[in-house]
């Protein structure tokens, strides 16, 4: 069983958040009274330091909403009024039997399911979502200083871009390429963009003359 307290704090969000990652609900793949208990402990939705929780908590607003069609006028809550975290545990235990949603149809059960598969389907892509790269990086010369290249390639730090191992592999003439691995999630970097707008921009392009891909493969 979950326990969560001071859903009103950002320590409180962060167990929340936690448990979250790669659910769509507090409890099994559709909305129970557990989601309900800890909504009503959260007093807004959480920031966007809390992705997990935040699209949890719109989920749980818009299905409650759904059931409560009337117009709504807005209220006033005092604010020194106690976070429904806090109440005592007994009284907690009696929300047991207050059921908000009542009796759940088949065709409240179908949209559940059909949304806990579209979650997980999306959560299998954004997985597998990811390619390595080898990639060749040509210095201008023989006197390009070819540590301060690597340096500068490895600068380039962006969303869903890791670097990885790297060594110099001779060409003749006394020149040296830079033959360097990385991963990129494939929705976050584009490999032309990496090199055009970056890698061969300034102040890079002082050391790097040009860029080859020389392997591609999904992961």
């Amino acid at each position: 069983m979950a326990v969560f307290s001071d859903l009103h704090t950002a320590d409180g969000l962060k167990s929340l958040e936690a448990h979250l990652a790669g659910k769509t609900y507090v409890s099994g793949d559709s909305i129970t009274k557990d989601d309900i208990k800890v909504f009503a402990a959260v007093p807004s939705k959480p920031g966007a330091e809390f992705p997990n929780a935040a699209r949890w908590y719109e989920t749980v607003s818009a299905a409650v909403a759904s059931r409560f069609p009337g117009k709504a006028v807005g209220v006033n809550l005092p604010a020194g009024s106690a976070p429904a975290a806090a109440a005592p545990a007994d009284e907690a235990e009696d929300d047991d039997d207050l059921d908000l949603f009542g009796d759940e149809t088949e065709e409240d059960k179908k949209a559940a399911d059909e949304r806990a598969a579209a979650a997980k389907a999306s959560s299998k892509k954004k997985e597998s979502g990811k390619s390595s790269v080898l990639m060749d990086v040509k210095p201008w010369d023989d006197e390009t200083d070819m540590k301060k290249l690597e340096e500068a390639v490895r600068s380039v730090q962006m969303e869903g871009l890791t670097w990885g191992a790297s060594k110099l592999v001779p060409v003749g003439y006394g020149i040296k390429k830079m033959t360097i691995m990385l991963t990129i999630v494939d929705d976050l970097v584009s490999i032309d963009t990496l090199i055009e707008d970056h890698l061969t921009q300034e102040p890079i392009n002082e050391y790097v003359q040009s860029c080859d891909i020389v392997a591609f493969n999904k992961i």
